[in-house]
């Protein structure tokens, strides 16, 4: 099997879209890696695993799998025919039978942290100004009012459901842990990573690094392609 045979799927997480793996996508692009950002609509882990599905059904030959903060629930409940490796950026990734939740409020937050809670429609909103102080601190501003403006909220129903056996139990798996990360506490991060006994690559940056540090991402899902390429 050869790199250039492997697709890279990347699944955003909450108050994200897309287009926050932007920095990504161009660099894999530039070493000619096919490269697919998956649309979720945050509505509820079911129906986020099957856009997720959708997306993969869009691509060919094998897959890597990568997802940023909720996301890492979503990608390890994909339809596994194809996918060879996982690749968690500063990502959750509860147990069977655990909610993303549990993982998310296993220890105290960072004291900067956001408040949270649903509307009257039961959506997560992020308060903008923590765009700056916890999601990106690390973001131009120009970023930031990005971020902001293309935020998509997350359903409680993505994070109060129990999760079904994991892919990272089957298949290699990676993981980013930011240290700095304001909203998924880094010992949280590290708990999580050594229980699916993931490749671990630790960096001194931010919630969202496919924004602010994108080499570190790309440097990741490079590991993961050569991994599945054989190489």
């Amino acid at each position: 099997m050869a790199t250039k045979d492997v697709s890279v799927v990347l699944a955003h997480g909450a108050w994200a879209d897309g287009s926050s793996w932007a920095p990504v996508i161009k660099a894999l692009q530039a070493e000619d890696v096919k490269v697919l950002a998956a649309p979720l609509p945050l509505t509820s882990l079911a129906e986020d695993v099957v856009a997720l599905n959708r997306s993969l059904e869009r691509t060919e030959g094998p897959i890597i799998l990568a997802g940023h903060a909720y996301a890492g629930a979503v990608i390890a409940l994909a339809r596994p025919e194809r996918v060879k490796a996982l690749v968690y950026v500063t990502a959750l990734a509860p147990d069977e039978g655990e909610k993303v939740a549990d993982v998310f409020y296993r220890l105290e937050p960072y004291p900067q942290a956001p408040k949270l809670a649903p509307d009257s429609n039961g959506l997560i909103w992020l308060p903008e100004e923590a765009f700056a102080t916890a999601f990106a601190q690390n973001a131009s501003a120009d970023d930031l009012a990005v971020l902001a403006a293309v935020q998509r909220p997350i359903s409680l129903d993505c994070i109060t459901v129990p999760v079904g056996r994991p892919l990272w139990k089957d298949i290699p798996s990676w993981f980013l842990v930011a240290e700095d990360d304001r909203m998924i506490v880094p010992e949280t991060q590290r708990y999580m990573a050594a229980r699916m006994k993931a490749n671990i690559r630790a960096h001194a940056v931010d919630h969202a690094p496919s924004v602010t540090a994108p080499g570190a991402v790309v440097d990741i899902i490079r590991d993961a392609i050569r991994c599945a390429a054989g190489n």
